[in-house]
């Protein structure tokens, strides 16, 4: 189930397992710009950081406004391994992304297509183009593997 990775899901999956090697919670996320190139990767740091809000999503994001000096990363695609959470969706709405892609959908967690669906709200003020499924299958397991491991 779901579709190949891109090149930017690829990168996305490394800084994953790099995340769970530091025992992070393996998600990965990387913002490239309208031709592809990559402006930011990031995996989790909640725990190193000790900030709940140090998700892959919104370091990306942040690297990539730091790397462009704008609020907005109009024109440009976030690829992240797991679906967002509302707290990174909201960010992703804020910076303007062009697209979203994600590979494993989070039911429990997810703010996207699961949960508060925060795109189709009607107080949503940008809503990106959103692509799921991508890598669904690697991420699934990757995710598994961490979580039995601290079992």
């Amino acid at each position: 189930m779901g579709f190949p990775k891109s090149e930017p899901m690829a990168a996305a999956f490394e800084a994953a397992r790099a995340a769970g090697a530091r025992g992070e919670v393996p998600v990965g996320a990387v913002v490239v710009d309208s031709r592809g190139a990559v402006l930011a990767a990031a995996g989790n740091r909640t725990r190193e950081l000790n900030d709940p809000t140090a998700h892959a999503e919104m370091l990306a994001i942040r690297e990539a406004c730091a790397a462009l000096a704008s609020e907005r990363l109009i024109d440009c695609d976030l690829h992240v391994t797991l679906e967002p959470c509302p707290m990174c969706a909201a960010a992703i709405g804020f910076a303007r992304l062009r697209r979203l892609y994600y590979a494993a959908p989070d039911p429990k967690g997810g703010g996207v297509d699961h949960g508060p669906r925060l795109y189709a709200q009607p107080t949503c003020h940008h809503r990106p183009e959103v692509y799921g499924g991508i890598g669904e299958a690697e991420a699934a397991a990757l995710l598994r593997g961490f979580f039995r491991e601290r079992r």
